[in-house]
This record gives C-alpha cells, sequence and structure tokens, in this order.
C-alpha cells in the first residue's frame, strides 16, 4: 500500500501500514521532519506532491447516462417503433380523427416510456452520498507546529511530516504516529468495531508481519476521523487523503459495484424473454394479416405492432414499485426505513445475516454486569430502568466457570453474608462496597442516569451508572466524602486513586484519624498491592482478613475469559496529616506503600447483548436465517457475546479473528464462512471478503452495522442494513435499509415483509402476464379465424396495460401475509419468480382468456342483424366486447389469485383487503365510461355500447374463468397433500440459476 515518498504519490516510502512498528526517531527521519514541525517552504512543497488531505469522489452518472440506462432494452425499443409508426400513420391520415387516434397514441407510449424511466431513476441507489457522508466525518481544521511555532491551519492542507497538536474533543485530522501522550484516547468504535476509547502510546509496537496487527491493536496510531475522548498529545502525520484508512474505506465504497436485486434481475431476463415471444408474435401476426387476410403492407406492419405493444406489460414496472412501496410503508411502521424500494424484496430471500457487534447486536454502552466480592457473586440487571437494589442478585453460579468450560458453575461459597444465594443487598450495602467506583471517578451520568448529556471514561460511567440504578445517590454520596487529593488514572500506571474524608455510614467505624484513600484500576496491579480483602464486600475494622490471592487472581481468570473488562475497587487509611487539600499526588503515593490496601471487590463490565436480539436471533433460526457476527473487538470478548446470543454452539463453537482470515484462501475462505459464526478482529476488508465468500456460495447475505468500517461491506452485501439512532451518516447513505430504533430484531420483522413481497410479485405475474399474453394472442388469433381489423386497437391495450393490469396488481400488492410464512426456509438462491407450477398457472389463465375473448367476440360478431354489414353488432361494438371480456375475466383471475391454496369459494374472499374494493370499483366505473360516454368510446378507444346481451357474455366468461382457476388451485392443492413442490421451492435446472 505504500508509495515512494519522492513520487509525489501522497504516501511515504515506509508505507502506511509499517508505522506502528517504527520508533518516533525512524518515523520522524523516514519524513525528514523533526518535533519543531516543518517549515511553511517545506509545507508547501509537499502540499504541491501529495496533494489536499480530502478524499477522492467517485465520477457521477450524467443525467442522460441514468436516462439511457433506464430505455436502452428491447421492450423500449419496441414500444419507441410503434410510436414512429403511430407517428407516420398520423402524418399520413386522411380524416381528422384516425390523426388525433394515432397522435394520442404517440403520446400515450411517449408518457409510458417517460413514466417508467422516472421510476428507474428515482429508484437508483445514492452511492455517492455515502462517500459525501465520509467526507464530513473529516475534521475541518487543524493545530499543527509548523516553524517551530504552534498555528491552526485548514486540515485539508496536513501534509505528511506534519506535526499536530491532539486534545480532548477534537477530530483527528489525518493518520497520525503518536510522538508524545498524555493520558489521550480516542474512540474509534466507528473505524476498528472497538466498543472502548483506545488508550494511545508511544512505544513501537513488536510484529513479524506489520500489515496483520489489526488497527484495533495499533495503539500508537490516531485515525483520520475518529474522536479524542481524553487527554492530550503530539502525533506525526504519516498519511493524508486516499491514503488514510478512512480513504482505503472511502475507496472500498466507490469500487463496490451496485447489486441489482434477484426480482430485478428477473424481471430484465422475464422481459429478455417478453421481448423475444412478442417478436416473435409479431412476425406471425404480420404474415397472418399480410398473406391470411390480405391486408395492405403499412396495414399489415401496424397490425403486428398492436399484437407487440398488447404483450408488452408498460404497466409491470409500475406495479413492482407499488408493491415495493406497500412493503415500505408497513416496514417504517415498524422503524425500518427503505431507502430504495427493490431492497424490500431481497429481505425476503436472505439466509445469512451478517452483523457487526457494537451497537448492533449490543447496546454499545459499556455496563456493569456483576460485581465480586470476597465471597458471592451479584449479577447485575443491565436492562432495569428502575433504581432498586433488587437489580443486584447474589448468583453464585453466574460466571462462576472459565467460558467454553464443560459442566455447571459451582457454588463456591455457602456463607450467607450479607445476603443467602438468590437474594438482593440492600442499597446500604451497594453504597458502601461500591463507594470506590463512585468516589474514584469524575465521570458524570446522564440525565436520569441514561447516556444524554454523560460525561467522563465509559469504563467508570459503568460503575457508577450500576450504583446509581442499585438505589445509590450519586452526588450525595459524593457531597458527603468530597474528594481532598487525586492521583490521575494514566495508562503507564494503569490505577486512579483519590482520598477522602471518612463516612461511618460508607467506610464503617473507626476511621476518626485517618483519611480513607479508595484506588480503582487494574485488577493484576490492585492485587499485588493488597495486603487484606474486605470480607463479603463489607466495610469496617472487624470486616478486614488477610488476603487470598488465588481466589482473586482465579476470579480475574474467569472474567477475562468472558473478553470482560474487569476493575478492582480497593481502599486503604493514610494519617489525616499526611495528605493536604488540593495536593497533586503522584503514583508513588499508592505504589510505594508496598502491600497496604484491602480489596473490596471485582467489577466486571461489557457492552451487554441486547435482550430483543436474543429472542430476533431465536426467531431467524426457526425461519431458517444463520446470524453471523463480524467485529473488531477480541476473539475472547466476542466468543463471549456469541455465546450470551445464541450464536456459539456445538456446531459454531470456535471463532476466527482478521489476521486469520487474510492469510486464507479462497477456498478456505469459503469454508470458513459456513463453518463460523464469530468473526473478531475484523477489518473492512475482511468484512467484505466475508460477504463475498457468503455470495460465491450462494448465500443471499444481509449485512447490518453502524460504522465507518462497516460501509463496505452494507453495499457490497445484498441487503444493506444501518441503524438509525447510534450510526454514523456513511454507513446510512451506504445502505438498503435504516433501523430507525436501532433493533436488531427488527430486521426479522423486515424479513417477514420481504417473504410477503415474493409472494405477492408472484400472483403479480400471475394475473399480469396472461393479461398482456391475452391481448396480443387475441389479435393474433382473431386474425387467424379470418378478421380483418385487429379486435383491439393500440390505445385500448395501452389502456388495458396501464389501467387494468396496474389497478388489478395492486389488489395483491397489498395482499396481507399467507398463515405460515415464518416457519417456512428463505428460498433457495437462484430460484426464479416464475417456476414450472407457477408458468402452468399462467399458461392456463392465458389460454382460458384468449378462448373467452376471441369466442365472445366471434359470437356477437356472427349474430345477424339490420347495420349496413347485415349483421347486429358492428366493428366498435365487437371491439366493446372484447375489452370488457377481457377484463372482467382477469377480475376473476385476480380474485382467485388473492389465495394461494385456499378457496376462494368462501366468504374470506370479501376481507381482509379492503383495497380489492377500492381498486375494483374504479376499474369497472372506467370499463363503463369508456364503453358508453360518446366520443371518448369511439374517437380515442374505437368501442361502441353495449347491450344486455353483450353483458351476459361478459358475466358468463367471467363465471368460467372463476370456476378454472379453482378448479386449477383445488388440483394443485391436492397434489401438495401428496408431497409435490407446488410452490416452486425446490431447485429445478430449467427453470433456476
Amino acid at each position: 500500500m505504500g508509495k515512494d515518498i519522492e513520487t509525489g504519490s501522497g504516501a511515504p516510502t515506509a508505507g502506511p501500514d509499517v508505522w506502528h512498528v517504527l520508533d518516533t526517531d525512524a518515523a520522524m527521519e523516514t519524513l525528514k521532519t523533526s518535533r519543531q514541525g516543518l517549515s511553511s517552504s517545506k509545507a508547501a512543497e509537499f502540499l504541491e506532491k501529495y496533494g489536499y488531505n480530502e478524499l477522492t469522489e467517485k465520477k457521477k452518472k450524467t443525467l442522460l447516462e441514468r436516462i439511457w440506462a433506464q430505455v436502452n432494452n428491447v421492450l423500449v425499443g419496441i414500444l419507441a417503433v410503434v410510436a414512429v409508426v403511430s407517428a407516420a400513420k398520423a402524418a399520413t391520415a386522411k380524416s381528422t380523427e384516425d390523426a388525433i387516434t394515432n397522435w394520442l397514441e404517440v403520446a400515450l407510449i411517449i408518457f409510458v416510456i417517460s413514466l417508467n424511466a422516472w421510476i428507474g431513476i428515482m429508484q437508483e441507489g445514492s452511492a455517492e452520498k455515502a462517500a459525501n457522508a465520509l467526507k464530513s466525518m473529516l475534521s475541518s481544521d487543524a493545530e499543527v507546529v509548523r516553524d517551530g511555532r504552534n498555528t491552526e491551519i485548514p486540515a485539508r492542507e496536513l501534509v505528511p511530516g506534519d506535526v499536530v497538536v491532539l486534545k480532548t474533543g477534537d477530530r483527528t485530522p489525518a493518520d497520525i504516529r503518536m510522538i508524545e501522550v498524555s493520558n489521550i484516547a480516542c474512540t474509534e468504535a466507528a473505524l476498528t468495531g472497538e466498543s472502548l476509547p483506545v488508550e494511545k502510546v508511544v512505544e513501537a509496537l513488536e510484529a513479524s508481519n506489520p500489515e496483520e496487527v489489526p488497527l484495533g491493536d495499533r495503539k500508537n496510531m490516531a485515525f483520520s476521523a475518529t474522536l479524542v475522548s481524553q487527554g492530550r498529545g503530539l502525533g506525526l502525520v504519516v498519511a493524508t487523503g486516499d491514503n488514510t484508512q478512512i480513504g482505503t474505506i472511502n475507496a472500498l465504497v466507490n469500487n463496490v459495484e451496485t447489486k441489482k436485486t434477484a426480482v430485478l434481475e428477473q424481471i430484465d431476463n422475464v422481459s429478455k424473454v417478453i421481448a423475444c415471444f412478442v417478436v416473435l408474435c409479431g412476425l406471425i401476426t404480420f404474415f397472418v394479416a399480410y398473406f391470411h387476410v390480405d391486408q395492405p403492407p403499412l396495414d399489415s406492419v401496424a397490425i403486428a405492432l398492436v399484437c407487440a405493444v398488447a404483450m408488452i406489460p408498460e404497466g409491470l414496472a409500475s406495479i413492482v414499485s407499488l408493491t415495493y412501496a406497500y412493503a415500505v410503508s408497513n416496514m417504517a411502521k415498524l422503524n425500518a426505513i427503505v431507502r430504495m424500494l427493490p431492497a424490500v424484496e431481497t429481505l425476503g430471500s436472505v439466509t445469512v445475516i451478517c452483523s457487526d457487534k457494537t451497537g448492533t447486536l449490543t447496546k454499545n454502552e459499556m455496563t456493569l454486569t456483576a460485581f465480586i466480592t470476597s465471597n458471592a457473586r451479584y449479577q447485575f440487571n443491565t436492562d432495569s430502568t428502575e433504581r432498586v437494589s433488587s437489580n443486584f442478585v447474589r448468583n453464585d453460579a453466574f460466571m462462576a466457570t472459565k467460558s467454553g468450560e464443560a459442566g455447571g458453575a459451582p457454588i463456591t461459597s455457602t456463607d450467607s453474608s450479607p445476603v443467602a444465594n438468590g437474594q438482593s443487598p440492600n442499597t446500604a450495602f451497594f453504597k458502601s462496597a461500591m463507594a470506590g467506583g463512585v468516589l474514584c471517578s469524575n465521570s458524570q451520568l446522564g440525565v436520569n442516569g441514561g447516556r444524554e448529556g454523560e460525561i467522563g471514561n465509559p469504563t467508570e460511567l459503568a460503575i457508577v451508572r450500576a450504583a446509581h440504578f442499585s438505589g445509590v445517590e450519586i452526588d450525595g454520596t459524593r457531597s458527603r466524602s468530597a474528594q481532598i487529593a487525586e492521583v490521575p488514572f494514566s495508562s503507564e500506571y494503569k490505577f486512579m486513586a483519590t482520598v477522602h474524608n471518612p463516612v461511618p455510614e460508607v467506610d464503617g467505624p473507626g476511621y476518626d484519624d485517618d483519611l480513607i484513600v479508595h484506588v480503582k484500576g487494574a485488577p493484576d496491579r490492585m492485587v499485588a498491592l493488597c495486603s487484606h480483602q474486605a470480607k463479603a464486600g463489607l466495610m469496617g475494622v472487624e470486616n478486614m482478613e488477610p488476603i487470598d490471592r488465588d481466589y482473586w487472581n482465579n476470579q480475574i481468570s474467569i472474567l477475562s475469559s468472558y473478553g470482560l473488562r474487569v476493575l478492582a475497587l480497593t481502599r486503604g487509611t493514610v494519617p489525616k496529616s499526611s495528605v493536604k487539600a488540593g495536593e497533586q499526588l503522584k503514583p508513588d503515593f499508592v505504589k510505594a506503600k508496598g502491600q497496604w490496601l484491602t480489596i473490596v471487590g471485582l467489577c466486571a463490565i461489557m457492552d451487554p447483548p441486547r435482550p430483543e436480539c436474543v429472542d430476533a436471533i431465536k426467531t431467524a433460526k426457526t425461519a431458517g436465517i444463520r446470524v453471523v457476527m463480524i467485529t473488531g473487538d477480541h476473539k475472547d470478548t466476542a466468543l463471549a457475546i456469541g455465546e450470551m446470543l445464541g450464536l456459539v454452539d456445538e456446531k459454531f463453537s470456535e471463532a476466527l479473528t482478521g489476521p486469520e482470515l487474510d492469510s486464507f484462501d479462497d477456498a478456505q475462505m469459503r469454508k470458513a464462512v459456513m463453518t463460523h459464526n464469530v468473526f473478531a478482529r475484523a477489518s473492512p476488508q475482511n468484512k467484505i471478503q466475508i460477504v463475498e465468500a457468503l455470495q460465491a456460495e450462494k448465500q443471499v447475505s444481509s449485512m447490518t452495522g453502524d460504522g465507518v468500517n462497516d460501509a463496505p461491506a452494507l453495499k457490497k452485501a445484498d441487503m444493506g442494513v444501518a441503524m438509525g439512532k447510534e450510526g454514523t451518516d456513511v454507513a446510512r447513505e451506504a445502505s438498503e435499509m435504516i433501523l430507525a430504533d436501532d433493533n436488531f430484531a427488527t430486521i426479522v420483522a423486515a424479513v417477514r415483509e420481504g417473504r410477503v413481497v415474493w409472494d405477492n410479485l408472484r400472483k403479480i405475474l400471475f394475473v399480469n402476464t396472461p393479461i398482456n399474453n391475452a391481448q396480443g394472442l387475441s389479435v393474433l388469433f382473431g386474425m387467424v379465424f379470418g378478421m380483418k381489423d385487429t379486435l383491439l386497437t393500440p390505445i385500448q391495450v395501452l389502456y388495458c396495460n396501464l389501467i387494468c393490469a396496474v389497478t388489478l396488481g395492486f389488489v395483491l400488492a397489498v395482499e396481507p401475509a399467507e398463515e405460515g410464512i415464518m416457519l417456512m426456509p428463505p428460498r433457495k438462491p437462484g430460484k426464479r419468480l416464475i417456476g414450472r407450477f407457477l408458468l402452468l398457472r399462467i399458461v392456463l389463465a392465458t389460454i382460458t382468456l384468449v378462448g373467452l375473448v376471441v369466442g365472445a367476440s366471434y359470437l356477437v360478431r356472427g349474430i345477424d342483424g339490420d347495420n349496413e354489414d347485415g349483421k347486429r353488432y358492428d366493428l366498435a361494438q365487437i371491439r366493446s366486447q372484447a375489452s370488457n371480456t377481457l377484463t372482467f375475466s382477469a377480475i376473476s383471475v385476480t380474485l382467485s389469485a388473492r389465495f394461494t391454496y385456499l378457496s376462494s369459494f368462501h366468504p374470506r374472499l370479501f376481507v381482509g383487503n379492503p383495497f380489492m374494493w377500492y381498486s375494483l370499483c374504479p376499474l369497472v366505473f372506467l370499463q363503463l365510461m369508456i364503453t358508453y360516454i360518446p366520443g371518448l368510446n369511439s374517437v380515442l378507444f374505437g368501442m361502441g355500447p353495449m347491450d344486455g346481451y353483450q353483458w351476459l357474455v361478459v358475466v358468463v366468461c367471467m363465471a368460467i374463468t372463476f370456476v378454472v382457476m379453482e378448479t386449477e388451485k383445488f388440483i394443485r392443492s391436492n397434489m401438495k397433500k401428496n408431497g409435490s413442490d407446488t410452490d416452486d421451492r425446490e431447485f429445478d435446472g430449467r427453470f433456476d440459476g
């Protein structure tokens, strides 16, 4: 990844993946700089070489390119040819009426093409917005050392070699190698998935292969766009713009091509098949018209084009969009916001949900999970919103054996002090036992103990919040035990200490001449400084006993095996005269006294799973969907969370890390993604590799996430799902769906809606395809049986495609889910919308409609009468007969199609979908309008008014259609009971890909 510094490429010789293994002197030597920074002239020279510190934007499609992408297909081409022929006929028409009719045809065709193109453009993804969101995360200004002086410059003018000052609240302006640190930590969750702020160091890291060190472990580096959460530091800019880690992600986002959903691909394939069928039928119609009924060449072409237009599903794109839009509306009510309509259907076919851990499966809130004393373990209810001491329950079996060990966790103590196993101590106990976590802390809770307005280190906040929810008055405790002096925390010695006057209700009696020292820190460091332990976590001289080091070291080992962050609460005493108020104490105040402290307890802290996620994962398993967790956290933490969520079991018992995945070839990677549910220390590239490997295994993958590091995989996955509350703008813009409530369980509800969409799209194709086929084939077979004029005019077929087909399709687009939809496994990857049984149903419906339309038309055509041809009905009335027979028979197909297997000869037909009446009533009204309104019927549609006999024929045809469709359904239901795959769920090489 690195490039030569002398080439002006923007990346120094050492390359962005090795700076963490270089010491500070070597890094500065490589960049030809010093702690005094660059000179202004050298900075200007480097800016000329490297360019500005900004991300490269992907080239955007022009409006013309987008329009061409929508109209560049065979079906639109056929429509365009029809429009040209209609325009030619209009220009050469001998009567005004014919000219008006033909120009109306041209206008209607242009409208159809424009409408479908507009819908397609509106549905296109906003991929460039993801890049813009990335850019918005970059810092606007930076404090640098130039010419030996601190100065503020626009961050876009930074160059490799600049020395940058970082302090609390700053957004890191570039990738930086730390050269001085003062208790500085950066929040990198959005980039690496690390849930805790990462404390920065100066020392070089040791690694035989520097590139394999995960970003989260490069603790001497600060990365562009991450936030400085505490402390100060001085850093050396080693990469800017596209060469930063966030620049790598930007390139991944821009290079990931938008993938069409399965339905859109299949609609394209169906369109190609229809196009071939249309051309074939058009040619046959031309030859029949020219040779069989002796039409002139131009008229024969016009008739063939009427047949072609009739069979083109102009309204299919609109009704598919309506189906998506209705599902989107339903999902919005469930807090799932869909950004790209076709993505709704993809959810229904998902076989694997790949999820980020932090903020997605977990709360993204460090929380105290357990409190361990010398004789007991107290489990904390991480989901409680009430302030009661019963949030802590003594549970000696909770995390009492190492993670992954077989067998039940033993009860290690029979001591019932202060309460027996299964009971909760009172608030006074926690006020005393957890005083070290409350007083030895500068953190401030948010509103009502929540996150809004909170200030401080997440680990400290976890302890203070747990005390708050056990009933302890934090502010009151702190005011009564005011801090006298402090040893600030440092990652060098890993503890913090504060000094207080004793308060008997907190510290117990017997300390009148002493000061209480609370020390909170890394448990291994603290145990080494302890001589005593507080018996059962109780305070007072009488409750002090010699420390059992083996016990505490064993507890630390057990908790660490679950990937928990563990802090020890200890205390000691010093004479009142030994510390002055406000004195700035040094670490030796604690370390130099030897073993003098008393350990009170261990605080086990983690980012806990969301409770609803556990249930959602169970539901997903029932629906045949596997959930995979991909995180930047450590392997032990990931396994522990995976076990709590139900992702880790006998079949999927292990976790893999990012560096392990980097060493795999394609075959090993494909095997790994099918045998593991947990991936830890994963980089953005790893996430894409996992998604690609799943797709290579013919899995339909969804990726959920909230961070910048998730964006490339969100785009690459078949379905990207971002978090709405805690998620970054980058993740949201790279996704197809946003969870407004950040609730993983919402995905399962969305999957149900996606399955409904698939079922309803099959129903729509079952209705719309026969309608289109019947229009064209009625024209063809009308000619075959000797009619010199077409049974349907171009305006009639366009009207039927846009109004009749769309209106009837909408009835099915909003059809509720059928029973048992979430008990079925996901459909197999590669399954086509149209399988063998659906194809047979379409063929049956087509034959029925064509036979009835042509038969009804010839029936009334052959009735003798007294008009000028000696017939009772003229051409306009015959065309009315054809149009109404087709429309009302199509209504019968629609009513039958509402239920896949349940009979429509039932009162259920009239309930459950009110939109059926909202669609059918206007459609019937429109049919009456175009049949009877003078001018509208004759000039525009070429139709005439119908009499009672003709309507009787329509009703009979409608009844025949309904009986035929219900008979087919009855036969199919019996076949299913006997084991036939009537749902087209099994893979069939003749239809599936």
